[in-house]
């Protein structure tokens, strides 16, 4: 590998983007200080560089309406701002907006710890979703769907003081929503400010847009930037010399070689999904044990790091490793902004992230795995300069490096829009192509979602929602095909079946997948216990019975290569997706082994996601004709292929898969979902 050190840039001095006419700002802020902190915690704070920019940021609160904040991430501004504004006593609550669920968890804990209190107590709270605190704390730590659920109830979140949007340049769909229907609420409510932080993002633009003032007189101006110069220690460049051919294996040999050096710290790796984090960490487990059998200096532990851990998996990331050992984690890219990981020195950067792009053609989101962008790369490799200087041993020669995009585009214009526009319609956002988005949406993706949504029966033909329907599906936190599935569930008797096929679909995976050849076969053999020939939905049932029959031991699943974490994880879901149905009556009935009546509730919710057995061998959707394809880890793949099946998602990978399937009869499609599917005959004349 060749060594090579980039030159970091830099934000622009804070000082520049100050009022002029206001020179003493520490002298003209007033506020309480340190007033819930011990003298330990107040020594921690005062080390951040968010500190030396605590005056001007209540000043600037106090002047402006909206304060478009760039920081480095781990500079102090998800954690400091909201105690800061509570020792400056503002008013009502302090909302803070995490894009992750990971990340709004372990900040709540974080300030929790630094005011002394805890998560359940009067100071600090959060909500995520499933899961969120009884109770009113000052300052509350949630994730972005949560806010918009929120303005269901309250408009003009006048429980709220100061809304603070965190890390803004994920530019994720409910980012963008959000920014745009703040800007609708700081019009109503003058005394509401806004905060919009990041570690890299076109300030200017995202100022512009915040700002209300219609005239050219800069001192009616309501948005201000204020660039916080962060800790960042130097970090060294490494480039393979020539393409790597897996970036799993190289991953797992460059932890090694970093291991086997004298050099301190812990090891943070990037990769794309949970299925390869696992795959990593078993990997790196095995040569972890090795390790201390042989009483090797350099022992390690080994976390993974995804969204779909539960609660207390991913909080242990954050735990400083035991005397003698080496913390290595292994993450998606929710370790790129949204959370800083104590005590990282080195970073695995595979290269490579997944995510949704949009078929408007097929109506579905394919998970595609892309090249990261520039600035995703310059973020990795942030991670290794928080506390001392750090290597990024990058899986890429540097010319890939330097055809990298420059950002990735906005979730808004990749991905599917039917939740997005339900919520927006539930807001009362009548039309949609006057809404301020920072950057519109395509249109033929707003044309495919109210398509979607009025197939479904959420909206009428004005575009209203309708009443109970629309309205229902808009409360429930989920995608509105797998709300419809719970809400008609009960007409169709088995609402315990559709509970426990939507809580699945919730996780990636939830069969292990060894990597030893033995391994490999003996998964196969205890997956043959659960499949049925109608498809992995049925399966799923299967899985999830065995797992509750047996107690949720932690045994079943290591017999059977189950994912112990993933079915725990869905077992806390289901159960919050039947206190929801309960509110809505929906009687809590099983089909008692009848699959009819399962398969027919799917097809009133799945419809659109429907393909058939093409002559030509491949499968095609009944709309758009796209070619797809059996995803290998079906239960299907190995079986005569059925002429008609619905999917729940698309994967890209060589070739378009579908996963997650279920056979069904074409006549189900003409009679549950007539105005959607309509027969004819096609006659070849001479």
């Amino acid at each position: 590998m060749s060594n090579y050190k980039p030159t970091f840039l830099k934000p622009a001095d804070s000082s520049s983007y100050l009022d002029r006419n206001e020179p003493n700002l520490i002298e003209s802020t007033n506020f309480v200080y340190n007033r819930y902190v011990s003298q330990t915690v107040q020594a921690q704070r005062q080390k951040l560089p968010i500190f030396n920019y605590r005056n001007h940021i209540l000043y600037l609160l106090e002047k402006y309406q909206t304060l478009v904040l760039v920081g480095e991430t781990g500079c102090g501004k998800s954690t400091q701002i909201p105690q800061y504004l509570i020792e400056a006593e503002w008013p009502a609550q302090i909302g803070i907006c995490e894009p992750r669920r990971v990340a709004v968890l372990s900040l709540a804990n974080r300030v929790a710890t630094e005011t002394d209190s805890t998560v359940q107590g009067d100071m600090v709270g959060y909500a995520v979703r499933f899961d969120a605190c009884p109770n009113q704390p000052k300052i509350k730590y949630m994730t972005e769907g949560i806010l918009i659920r929120e303005m269901m109830t309250d408009p003009l979140l006048k429980n709220y003081s100061v809304i603070m949007l965190d890390e803004v340049h994920e530019r994720t769909l409910y980012t963008d929503i959000l920014m745009g229907l703040m800007r609708k609420i700081l019009k109503k409510r003058k005394e509401l400010h806004l905060v919009v932080t990041s570690a890299t993002m076109d300030a200017e633009e995202i100022s512009s847009f915040f700002n209300l003032n219609e005239t050219n007189d800069k001192k009616l101006d309501t948005s201000v930037i204020l660039s916080v110069t962060g800790r960042q220690h130097p970090v060294d460049i490494y480039y393979v010399k020539d393409p790597v051919p897996c970036y799993l294996q190289a991953t797992v040999e460059t932890v090694l070689m970093i291991n086997s050096s004298k050099d301190k710290g812990d090891i943070l790796a990037f990769l794309t999904g949970q299925e390869e984090v696992d795959k990593v960490v078993r990997l790196l487990t095995e040569h972890a044990n090795l390790i201390e059998q042989e009483r090797k200096q350099h022992k390690m532990i080994i976390f993974p790091m995804y969204g779909a851990l539960t609660n207390h998996d991913q909080l242990k990331v954050f735990k400083p490793p035991p005397d003698g050992y080496r913390k290595v984690i292994v993450a998606t890219n929710i370790a790129e902004t949204s959370v800083t990981i104590p005590g990282i020195t080195f970073v695995i950067d595979c290269g490579f992230s997944k995510s949704k792009w949009f078929n408007n053609e097929t109506h579905t989101d394919s998970l595609i795995i892309t090249p990261i962008s520039q600035a995703s790369a310059n973020q990795r490799a942030g991670r290794a300069g928080r506390l001392r200087p750090g290597k990024a041993y990058r899986l890429y020669t540097e010319k890939d490096a330097l055809n990298l995009a420059t950002t990735m585009p906005p979730e808004i214009i990749r991905t599917n829009l039917n939740y997005a526009v339900l919520q927006l319609k539930a807001l009362g956002i009548g039309n949609l192509m006057k809404f301020s988005f920072p950057n519109p949406p395509p249109a033929k993706n707003l044309k495919s979602a109210l398509e979607i949504l009025y197939a479904l029966n959420s909206i009428d033909i004005n575009g209203d929602l309708t009443d109970p329907l629309g309205f229902n599906m808009a409360e429930f936190p989920l995608d509105p095909m797998y709300s419809k599935l719970l809400l008609n569930s009960g007409d169709f008797g088995c609402s315990e079946e559709m509970l426990t096929i939507v809580s699945m679909l919730q996780v990636e995976t939830v069969f292990a997948k060894p990597t030893t050849g033995n391994g490999i076969i003996k998964s196969r053999i205890q997956k043959r216990h659960f499949e049925v020939e109608e498809g992995d939905l049925m399966t799923y049932l299967n899985v999830y019975g065995g797992f509750a029959n047996n107690n949720m031991d932690r045994g079943f699943c290591q017999k059977y290569f189950l994912n112990y974490k993933a079915m725990k994880r869905v077992a806390e879901i289901r159960s919050r997706l039947e206190k929801m149905i309960r509110n809505y009556n929906i009687p809590l009935v099983s089909a008692n082994g009848k699959i009819e009546p399962v398969l027919k509730c799917l097809v009133s919710g799945l419809f659109p996601n429907t393909a058939y057995l093409h002559f030509s061998g491949t499968y095609k959707t009944i709309r758009g004709d796209v070619e797809l394809h059996i995803h290998p880890d079906s239960v299907l793949y190995t079986l005569p292929q059925p002429q008609w099946v619905l999917f729940a998602e698309v994967l890209f990978s060589t070739k378009l898969y579908m996963r997650d399937l279920a056979v069904i009869n074409s006549d189900w499609l003409l009679e549950i979902a007539p105005h959607f599917f309509h027969k004819t005959i096609d006659r070849e004349f001479d």
